[in-house]
């Protein structure tokens, strides 16, 4: 493949902006609809929308029978199904007792947790790394943890949901490199979906007019969120380098503090801002590792 020219880098660029936009925009209305419908009630009706919408993109392009040809294709996304399903349900549960803004940042922990499990796996991350961990650590101390020592429910469900995250990223590393990413993001969106119905079924009660009430959430969420922004970030990802996307997305964390307060006039303490600017300064640290030639190839971004 050829490298990308200067004006496709910045278009692409520009284009990640508003990716880490959408998404950290999508906290504010994952918020709205944690007041509306259970977190498996909102998840199932959100991821399928985004199933169906890249399924009739990809039924276009394929055909419907050549969408749904038992492949490999369809193995990993159920696997990277059930990580989506873990990681989005405990956050959808936390947005229920915590701010967006405060879910944003915390969830931007997974950036941080990617490199220290891969320490687990034998993969020696770079001081850099190590650093950012440790300031972001700190941030998350300053963001969350109360004064007698206590963490707030919502925020450890979503600190739960941030290894989730991690390991959704790592999967989607190693099956994104060897497989069709829409088939594999239809898949996975489609097992999400389903298993949230599941439990939706079993353990919540959700009648139409609940979903009616959440539509706006649903339709940016399942729509501009997953399948809009997920494409995206594919097609951009052809032509920006790893370190610049990979940073860039970061931002999202920040994003999603401006949205509670856009749409959710929600505010944060001085403490909690001193500790939000920590985990950015964090999450950026980590990511400053894409920057050094050595790595740069070695490593890619979440995708």
């Amino acid at each position: 493949m050829q490298n990308p020219t200067a004006r496709q880098t910045v278009r692409a660029d520009i284009i990640l902006l508003g990716i880490a936009l959408i998404w950290g925009l999508a906290f504010a209305f994952q918020r709205q609809g944690a007041d509306l419908l259970g977190p498996l009630s909102f998840n199932a009706a959100r991821y399928g929308l985004g199933a169906i919408s890249i399924g009739l993109l990809l039924s276009w392009k394929m055909g419907w029978r050549g969408l749904w040809s038992p492949d490999a294709n369809m193995r990993a996304g159920c696997v990277l199904g059930v990580a989506l399903m873990l990681g989005t349900t405990l956050q959808q549960s936390g947005l229920a007792y915590t701010t967006a803004g405060k879910a944003g940042f915390i969830t931007g922990l997974y950036v941080v947790i990617v490199p220290l499990v891969g320490l687990l796996l034998g993969q020696r991350p770079g001081w850099l790394t190590a650093a950012g961990a440790l300031v972001a650590v700190v941030g998350l101390y300053f963001l969350s943890v109360k004064r007698d020592f206590s963490m707030g429910y919502g925020d450890v469900l979503v600190l739960g949901s941030a290894f989730c995250w991690a390991a959704h990223v790592l999967l989607t590393g190693y099956f994104a490199q060897r497989l069709d990413v829409l088939r594999l993001a239809f898949f996975q969106f489609i097992t999400t979906g389903v298993l949230s119905l599941m439990g939706m079924l079993f353990m919540e009660s959700a009648a139409l007019a609940h979903f009616y009430a959440a539509v706006v959430p649903l339709l940016y969420t399942g729509i501009v969120a997953t399948a809009l922004a997920f494409t995206l970030q594919i097609t951009a990802q052809k032509h920006s380098p790893p370190s610049h996307a990979a940073l860039i997305m970061s931002l999202e964390t920040v994003f999603a503090a401006f949205g509670g307060w856009l749409l959710l006039s929600e505010s944060l303490t001085p403490r909690d801002w001193f500790g939000a600017g920590l985990m950015l300064l964090g999450i950026l640290l980590s990511q400053a590792e894409l920057f050094r030639p050595a790595t740069a190839s070695a490593r890619r971004p979440p995708t």
